[in-house]
């Protein structure tokens, strides 16, 4: 299997919390991964890199106080970035084709939300993707989403504060501003974006904020899944803007988890360890179980994290995973910042010949990038 994508998108932060930048890394130049499978008693290589050169930067408009200035960015279809800021101005840049357009304003600022892009005509005609459809279906639908991509990558942006506000009996089914969706084009060819603020998921008993741990997108776009730390999981219906509860557990994952249809599973970073892995989530009967976990990546004692891995889906089975470190080496008069990406590659095989599959990840390269605390760039987000 190849890659379906040639570069790696980074988001950097300056040290002015109102710039970001885009960067683009050529995986035809920095590669992660080999030619062919490497063999198991490969040793583990690490290459550095330095970053690309920004294209193009993003800046909020002036605030009444610098420290209200504020940019967020988010990811919509391949290589499409929405820009937003503290005045709730909104553009999208496009990289591979350098154009900007203008795009409607979010009814609050959006800058550290959750977000999930459902490109049109997904839930449209197979509610029953990752649900047992037959393996021929799969291909189509495959094929449809790189139709998408090429006509526009329109579609539907939800957005969803990571933190939920307390709701009261008389505002639930309400719009609270926590949840947002911003519709791109209408799929015929003409641009008629637009945002709606959504109710937030049934909360008789909520009296205190509450925290997204893990979100999904499932049936195809037919819904989006989120689990909330302490309080279930719930489904919101993408057509009709509804919310149900599906079970009082949560998601086995951390953060964003991605549907792979070459592999009928989804994967996301593990909640207990942080480590890839996948599960079934085609059923809510019960709680998903982790089907497949796997261990990429063991920095040096010296190393300690910093945030949350980010992990990025290349297609084909193929993933990379960004980890975050500081280092604090003692012969040394300052410390390093050091972000690592891995590239890893899941493949079927066969078990003891019997018929049944299972999965097997193989470990590619890492590419390295270390800076200094608090310098002028630091990598934000990676898609």
């Amino acid at each position: 299997m190849g890659l379906s994508r040639r570069f790696l998108n980074l988001i950097v932060r300056s040290h002015e919390s109102a710039v970001r930048s885009l960067r683009c890394i050529d995986l035809k130049r920095h590669q992660l991964f080999y030619p062919t499978i490497p063999p198991r008693t490969l040793p583990p290589t690490m290459e550095t890199f330095g970053l690309p050169s920004p294209n193009p930067n993003f800046q909020a408009c002036s605030a009444d106080a610098v420290d209200k200035w504020g940019v967020a960015c988010y990811t919509l279809a391949q290589g499409k970035v929405l820009c937003t800021d503290q005045c709730r101005r909104n553009f999208l840049y496009d990289a591979s084709t350098h154009e900007v357009a203008a795009m409607p304003e979010f009814h609050r600022p959006r800058l550290d939300s959750l977000s999930l892009f459902i490109p049109s005509g997904e839930g449209k005609d197979d509610d029953n993707c990752g649900e047992g459809g037959d393996e021929g279906q799969d291909d189509v639908r495959e094929e449809r989403r790189e139709d998408q991509d090429r006509r526009g990558g329109k579609g539907s942006l939800f957005l969803m504060e990571k933190i939920l506000k307390p709701v009261t009996r008389g505002d639930i089914g309400h719009p609270t501003g926590d949840l947002e969706v911003l519709f791109y084009g209408n799929g015929n060819g003409s641009i008629t974006s637009h945002c709606k603020l959504l109710p937030p998921p049934p909360a008789y008993d909520w009296n205190a904020p509450s925290k997204i741990g893990s979100y999904a997108v499932v049936g195809n776009g037919s819904h989006v899944c989120i689990s909330v730390d302490g309080r279930g999981t719930y489904f919101l219906d993408t057509a009709r803007h509804t919310w149900d509860k599906v079970g009082d557990w949560t998601l086995p994952f951390l953060g964003k988890v991605e549907y792979v249809p070459e592999l009928k599973l989804w994967f996301g970073l593990s909640a207990d360890d942080q480590h890839l892995a996948a599960a079934d989530l085609s059923t809510t009967d019960s709680q998903p179980q982790l089907v497949h976990g796997w261990k990429e990546f063991q920095p040096p004692e010296e190393w300690f994290q910093l945030g949350d891995p980010q992990l990025v889906n290349l297609g084909s089975g193929r993933f990379c995973i960004a980890r975050f470190f500081r280092n604090d080496f003692e012969d040394v008069d300052y410390a390093q910042d050091v972000s690592v990406f891995t590239g890893l590659e899941v493949l079927p095989c066969e078990l003891n010949g019997d018929g049944k599959v299972k999965l097997e990840m193989i470990r590619h390269k890492s590419l390295c990038h270390t800076s200094i605390p608090g310098c002028r760039n630091s990598i934000h987000l990676v898609f």
